[in-house]
């Protein structure tokens, strides 16, 4: 009898394979007649270049060719993602000598060795003309974006503010800030290019293969078909390699001019410059509220920095998650740009509501303290049963038992209210908590299912295994519907020979590409149950399908157990090796009866140093509803992962650049702190169940980056209960304290 696999804490899949250094990452894939490609960036940060000598490089042993603007074939622009296309970057690699900003590619350095080439590349001489620059975010200088903000506009009023700010007993405005922070991947990186006469194939750490096919046939002008993109494994993304950057385009462009394969793998250096990053933000929060803590308005106003309009516009979405959060009529968001000569920023693991709810997590805790109210009571008072703006019900929405679930396992009922009452020795204990939120998003997905003669089934759908377990989950949720054990199912994935997938971001691919496996599945199931039925042979001959129940590998009567018969035993007597059915999901955005969502509580308790102002997180809780959990460890993992990130966003990461030069500073993992095992506590993690039927077939909401949300803002309310000092800048580090 089978015992259903989706929401057992099932290992790994391609564990095995990690381990053991079989899965081969983009810069490892062997190739014979191998040459390797290094960037070149500019040293400059504003300016053009004046010339440019590439003759002792030229002179270098090994040296194949040194590409620039001035000998690169100009490619064909492509569209950006924030327009419907995969491009990072609207400006074309190598199109001309002008530069935007410190570290940005001047050229292309290819030899035979990774050393050759690295030392060739600095022997390259370049003559500039500066111009001056703008690395800082002045508020003055903040314009309207060119475009939408999370596809809204960047000004939305609900109700009239002023009205609401008018009626309030009690009023909360505060400034909020956010640094730069960059997404530092394990895996740097990585494109290796080999070109077979007009057809290209592109092994790329990406999470979005179709997406970097269609731009790199745009780019090339060649036809899609042309175009081959494999990504089996990534090692980490987090945002970074959604969208394509133009070091994979330059790797193409070297491999097609020395007629060899070249691979391209970025510096950890490069990946702070020309990659992207998350956009620093300075936030605004307005609060209005009655003496009993119901909101009468809301505002959340703020700059974020984007690049110059030549290399194109980001705009890190900080205002969403303030339109769904809370029960106000009145509320009001605006957000503004300022272009900087900076790399481009892009998406970073949940953008915009990352740094949003700081600040407005942060805000509602301030306002708790002015009404003299628990902090989840101000919110349980405030709390939203339909969503806000769209005045439609939640398809599911469980957070007030997230409230009372995480509060429960925290021991939340033995804080002390009052900042700098609970002690131990020398440090001083704080408790803070804040809401996590995120949308469910769902893209166009298409999958194939194969059930073979040997009982075994193969999937197969062009998506990405960047580490969250996709390739497990997909395999639990295929079982499941066929009724076969998880060691028969192999799901195959990465690569756009296979069916089309769309990028893994936005916490969608289950929602999106586990809809389409779920469709492919049940077609193909269909079909063998159809040959079954029209063959008199068969036990299940002229049987209602209705009436047919699948378990073991078998299809069976339900009223008969004795009537069935393997998948195998039906393939065999038609004398099929397979049978196999496509399945394209679609998903209509615009007429949705439900607003779709995910939420969460976050608990954090500090012990903060009161000599040194040095802040340690001592414990962790998050309680989620995010529909069906698939796979009960990984899912854990990726909340694990998701608030951690969060705790190097409170207390360590920033993206220090120097405004003299225009240069990042601390361009490493030796000086850009990320959280290490010593700074990271025992995390629990809850799930609340949650019974989902209407955002997709499997009840799943995903749980990529709800993970991440309200971390920083839980730490920070935290450190000011503990010692009485409110950081509205993060990171919280010990000179804001002392």
């Amino acid at each position: 009898m089978n015992i259903e696999a989706v929401g057992k804490p099932m290992n790994r899949v391609d564990g095995h394979l990690k381990v053991t250094g079989a899965a081969h990452y983009a810069a490892e894939f062997p190739m014979e007649n191998l040459v390797h490609a290094v960037l070149i960036g500019s040293s400059i940060t504003r300016g053009t270049i004046k010339s440019i000598d590439t003759s002792a490089a030229e002179k270098s042993p090994g040296v194949i060719a040194i590409i620039t603007h001035l000998n690169a074939p100009k490619l064909k622009e492509v569209a950006v993602m924030m327009k419907g296309g995969a491009a990072a970057e609207a400006r074309v690699p190598l199109l001309d000598g002008n530069i935007y900003h410190n570290g940005q590619y001047i050229g292309v350095v290819v030899a035979d060795t990774l050393e050759r080439a690295t030392h060739a590349a600095s022997l390259v001489r370049v003559a500039y003309e500066e111009q001056p620059f703008v690395t800082e975010m002045e508020r003055e200088k903040a314009v309207m974006p060119m475009g939408e903000v999370g596809f809204r506009p960047a000004d939305i009023a609900r109700g009239n503010l002023e009205q609401g700010l008018a009626e309030a007993e009690v009023r909360l405005e505060e400034t909020y800030t956010t640094p730069t922070e960059n997404h530092n991947p394990m895996e740097t990186h990585a494109t290796t290019a080999v070109w077979e006469g007009n057809k290209l194939t592109v092994y790329d750490a990406t999470q979005f293969t179709f997406g970097e096919r269609k731009a790199l046939a745009q780019g090339f002008g060649i036809p899609e078909e042309n175009v081959r993109v494999v990504c089996h494994f990534i090692g980490g993304a987090f945002g970074c390699k959604g969208s394509m950057w133009s070091h994979v385009p330059l790797a193409a462009i070297a491999a097609r001019q020395v007629k060899r394969p070249v691979k391209l793998v970025l510096t950890r250096q490069q990946m702070f410059t020309n990659v992207g990053h998350r956009a620093e933000t300075e936030q605004q929060i307005i609060l209005g509220a009655k003496r009993d803590g119901r909101l009468t308005a809301i505002a959340h106003k703020g700059i974020s920095h984007t690049c110059s309009e030549a290399v194109g516009e980001f705009v890190e979405p900080f205002t969403v998650a303030t339109h769904i959060l809370y029960a106000t009529e009145n509320l009001q968001t605006s957000q503004r740009v300022v272009k900087v000569n900076k790399g481009q920023p892009t998406f970073m693991r949940a953008p915009g509501e990352t740094p949003g709810t700081f600040a407005l997590e942060s805000a509602m805790d301030e306002l708790a303290y002015k009404l003299n109210l628990d902090p989840i009571e101000l919110r349980l008072r405030n709390y939203a049963e339909t969503d806000p703006d769209k005045k439609l019900p939640w398809s599911s929405k469980s957070l007030k038992e997230c409230y009372q679930l995480g509060a429960e396992k925290f021991g939340w009922s033995r804080r002390n209210p009052t900042p700098r009452s609970m002690r131990d020795g020398r440090y001083l204990i704080g408790m803070g908590m804040a809401t996590a939120t995120y949308p469910v998003y769902r893209f166009p997905a298409s999958a194939v299912t194969k059930i073979m003669l040997d009982g075994s089934v193969v999937v197969q759908s062009g998506t990405h295994e960047m580490g969250t377990g996709t390739a497990t989950v997909m395999a639990q949720v295929i079982a499941d519907v066929l009724g076969v054990p998880v060691e028969q199912v192999r799901f195959e994935l990465g690569d756009t020979n296979m069916p089309n997938a769309p990028v893994s971001g936005g916490s969608a691919t289950v929602a999106s590409v586990g809809s389409a496996v779920v469709g492919a599945t049940k077609a193909a199931r269909a079909k063998l149950l159809d040959i079954a039925r029209a063959d008199k042979r068969s036990p299940l001959y002229d049987i209602p399908d209705t009436e047919i129940a699948f378990e073991d590998g078998r299809m069976f009567v339900k009223s008969d157990k004795g009537k069935s018969e393997s998948y195998a035993d039906i393939l065999k007597r038609q004398n099929l090796k397979q049978v196999e059915a496509n399945f394209d999901v679609q998903f209509d955005e615009e007429n949705k009866e439900y607003s779709m969502h995910s939420f969460g509580a976050q608990f954090a308790e500090v012990h903060v140093d009161q000599d040194l102002g040095e802040v340690r997180v001592k414990r962790f809780v998050g309680a989620f509803g995010t529909g069906r959990v698939l796979n009960l460890k990984t899912a854990r993992s990726q909340m694990i992962g998701g608030i951690t990130m969060g705790l190097g966003m409170a207390l360590f990461e920033e993206t220090v650049t120097d405004h003299n030069f225009g240069r990042i500073v601390n361009p490493n993992l030796g000086e850009y702190h990320v959280p290490v095992n010593a700074d990271v506590p025992a995390i629990e993690v809850y799930f609340v169940e949650e019974k989902d039927p209407h955002v997709n077939a499997m009840g799943a909401k995903g749980v990529g980056e709800i993970g991440i949300t309200g971390v920083a803002a839980a730490v920070a309310n935290a450190v000011y209960h503990a010692t009485g000092n409110r950081i509205r800048d993060l990171p919280i580090t010990p000179d804001k304290l002392l």
